[in-house]
């Protein structure tokens, strides 16, 4: 079965995966001094991400039409979290993130979920309603313009090894780290992570 030409081939989604399983248990080892919580979930954990390098400037659509400035957060947390529609454990993903949004100030989280379908704003629309998510406005990277595939050249630090990817960027506008595949983000250890960088 082919894939859709708008999303990575399920080899490279695994090749992903394997890959973060690999780097986390290295990171694990050469990393036992580690004051920050341990977010792992089945299939993967949270990979802090040194030297801490600052995120490019980008601009952020969301599917009201609005564009924020990644800059512009600065003083936030921000949980960027790459997800698609034909992608079931976004499906999951995605009402934990909207459940988050709730259980944490706005003025010290911004939750960005990007949408990287092709489809466009009512497809995405739609996903959403369906799955309930109703608060949380996604944002759409159909182009690539954020996220970048795997083994792809480019100077984004977003880089797609698996669906869905989420990355946290501290209140100095710094890539913190990653973590790939899906997350409950209502779990003590993902709060914990959250308040971890909130309160840094």
């Amino acid at each position: 079965m082919t894939a859709a030409p708008d999303q990575p081939s399920r080899r490279a989604v695994t090749i992903g995966l394997v890959g973060a399983a690999i780097s986390s248990s290295v990171g694990a080892q050469s990393n036992n001094d580690r004051t920050w919580p341990q977010l792992r979930t089945p299939t993967s954990q949270f990979i802090e991400l040194r030297p801490l390098a600052e995120a490019p400037a980008l601009d952020l659509r969301r599917i009201d039409g609005k564009t924020i400035e990644l800059k512009a957060l600065r003083g936030k947390v921000v949980l960027l979290c790459f997800w698609a529609t034909w992608c079931p454990p976004c499906r999951r993903e995605l009402p934990t993130l909207e459940r988050l949004g709730r259980l944490i100030d706005p003025r010290d989280l911004e939750i960005v979920a990007i949408s990287i379908d092709k489809g466009g704003n009512d497809s995405v629309a739609a996903f959403s309603r369906n799955i309930g998510v109703l608060r949380l406005l996604p944002f759409l990277d159909p182009d690539g313009l954020i996220a970048v595939r795997a083994g792809q050249t480019s100077s984004s630090p977003f880089v797609l090894h698996g669906m869905p990817i989420s990355y946290v960027v501290d209140r100095l506008g710094r890539v913190a780290g990653y973590i790939v595949g899906e997350v409950d983000w209502t779990s003590g250890d993902a709060l914990a992570l959250m308040r971890f960088y909130i309160d840094r």
